[in-house]
């Protein structure tokens, strides 16, 4: 894939960009190096500063940042504004705690002291994905860089302006140029540089695939990783629930970021008791839903990123739908307008076999399921290669009880919409990977948790 925005809303190329060459990454990965061992140095104070700095320039020029992205990979304009104030909000996160957070702890033992101290490792490589330019940058950027260590992203090859502006904010913000950069790079040249002894770690959110060969890579190297793979999130309705919260929250849960999403509600798990009403109202509200241009304020639906995305989903649409499935709403490509356009869908009675059992469908299509009880319903949620979030609506608390205890997943959320938050760890089981990224489990991942024994 070369390397270029796209407006997925038109299809028009609007910049190319050259790959680096293998000297210009030399020369990148020598300038991190060099920082490191000064930055490392650095006072929490003066770290906190300049990330305090980075979240000012990120809500100074959130509307020109979240036209980049909705430019480049399509979301909403408002849903990119609002994503760039999230990012604002996860430097301050840990301008204010890293300190308290990397602090030494100490251990009653049989020395005279001993304690336990965080360290930063070094160059950290961030290969992050398309559908939240910023947002995944940024939670694994703030946390590293008040760690002491120094970054380096290689994005995802469509959103290039999103990059180079991010590490232009962490330049402005003041950190030295060293300390997060952005390779304009291919797949292909991702390996030589988990291969390069400078690199100590290595970070991706993406597919399945890109997150196996990189973890292969690096194991090769004995080199610590976190992934964050794909999702098929259960959203669980069980007979008790608010039925009018639950179906508001199951269309956002499922069309932000217009369903590109790995934490996106997939899979609507619902109890035959209120199967019918909860499909009716969520069939009203996917067809109410406006889909256009996304940088119009009342577009709810924009394109999806890039043709292949629109294909992919399509092809599992259609399988489903040959072996006997359900269209209740949409379910073809739009045809009558340039882009990568697919209507809000939602199919169900889905026999054995289907992709709807095994495969991520990402983008506006929420797969439904009738099962009889709580027991069936965990069991549906479950049986599921992925283990990312998980939403769930009761108001039985027994039944919280189970589901929180019981659902095989890195997040429950109950009686509420799937979300990161700056202040509790992210991440997933299964085929969605591991590790955590934000919170105090967040900055952990990439530091030295040395052991210091005195007598």
């Amino acid at each position: 894939m070369g390397i270029a925005t796209i407006n997925p809303a038109t299809g028009e190329t609007i910049k190319t960009f050259e790959a680096e060459s293998s000297g210009s990454i030399a020369q990148k990965l020598a300038l991190a190096q060099q920082t490191f061992e000064q930055y490392r140095q650095t006072p929490m104070q003066q770290r906190a500063e300049w990330l305090n700095q980075a979240a000012e320039i990120l809500e100074r020029d959130k509307v020109s940042f979240g036209k980049i992205m909705t430019t480049e990979m399509g979301k909403t304009l408002k849903s990119a504004i609002a994503e760039t104030e999230k990012c604002a909000l996860v430097c301050r996160y840990y301008a204010e705690h890293a300190a308290d957070f990397l602090a030494d702890v100490a251990v009653s033992t049989d020395a005279s002291k001993s304690f336990v101290r965080y360290q930063p490792l070094g160059l950290i490589l961030a290969v992050m994905p398309w559908n939240f330019p910023f947002w995944q940058v940024f939670r694994f950027a703030a946390p590293a860089l008040m760690a002491g260590n120094v970054g380096l992203l290689k994005h995802a090859s469509n959103v290039p302006q999103c990059a180079l502006a991010i590490a232009q904010i962490f330049r402005e913000a003041g950190f030295p140029e060293g300390a997060f950069q952005t390779l304009l790079i291919g797949a292909d040249q991702v390996a030589s540089i988990i291969n390069d002894a400078r690199v100590k770690a290595a970070t991706l959110t993406g597919s399945e695939a890109a997150g196996a060969s990189l973890a292969a890579t690096a194991g090769k190297q004995i080199k610590k990783t976190v992934l964050e793979l794909g999702g098929s999130d259960p959203f669980i309705v069980l007979e008790s629930a608010d039925l009018e919260a639950a179906v508001t929250t199951a269309v956002t849960a499922r069309m932000l970021n217009t369903g590109q999403s790995c934490i996106a509600a997939k899979r609507f798990i619902v109890v035959d008791a209120v199967a019918d009403e909860f499909e009716r109202r969520l069939v009203e509200k996917f067809q109410a839903l406006k889909i256009g241009d996304p940088m119009d304020e009342n577009t709810d639906v924009g394109p999806l990123a890039t043709p292949g995305i629109l294909k992919d989903l399509d092809e599992l649409v259609q399988v489903c739908i040959k072996k006997g499935s359900k269209v209740l709403t949409g379910g073809q490509p739009l045809s009558d307008r340039p882009g990568n356009f697919y209507p809000p869908t939602i199919l169900s009675d889905f026999p054995p076999g289907t992709p709807a059992d095994e495969e991520e469908f990402f983008g506006p299509v929420a797969l439904l399921f009738r099962v009889p009880d709580i027991d069936t319903a965990i069991a549906r949620a479950n049986a599921s290669p992925f283990g990312l979030g998980a939403s769930a609506w009761t108001t039985d608390e027994q039944e919280a009880q189970r589901l929180i205890d019981e659902v095989e997943a890195g997040a429950v959320f109950i009686n509420g919409l799937v979300k990161s938050d700056p202040r509790l760890p992210f991440g997933g089981i299964k085929r969605s990977g591991y590790g955590r990224e934000l919170g105090i489990q967040g900055i952990h991942e990439f530091v030295n948790i040395k052991t210091v024994w005195i007598k």
